[in-house]
């Protein structure tokens, strides 16, 4: 079983590491697969990926998507501040488990 993470699909969320780093990407997170501790941010790890013609692609050729990337590599970016941030849990009042929230500056996150 796989350990909870500390990214969500549709978290706006950082590159600091890795491919994307040096231009401080930022982007929404469009997919996670928690077995391989990786996810799939929007516009960062690009690639070109070579298809075959089919009823969807009929010409085929050469097409650029987004490739995962370890989670280790990303930070949450803090709704309040919009600057990178930490992400803790706690328990809250009226909610049936643990909520997530930003570090800094302590707000909840989605």
């Amino acid at each position: 079983m796989a350990n909870k993470l500390h990214i969500k699909k549709g978290d706006l969320v950082r590159v600091i590491s890795g491919a994307g780093s040096k231009e401080k990407l930022e982007g929404r997170v469009l997919e996670v697969f928690p077995d391989e501790q990786k996810a799939i941010v929007e516009g960062a790890r690009m690639i070109a990926k070579h298809e075959k013609p089919s009823q969807k692609n009929p010409n085929g050729g050469i097409v650029r998507r987004e490739a995962p990337i370890h989670i280790s590599n990303l930070m949450v970016i803090d709704p309040e501040t919009k600057t990178p941030t930490r992400v803790g849990r706690r328990r809250e009042e009226g909610t049936k488990g643990w909520v997530r929230y930003a570090k800094k500056s302590g707000a909840t996150l989605k």
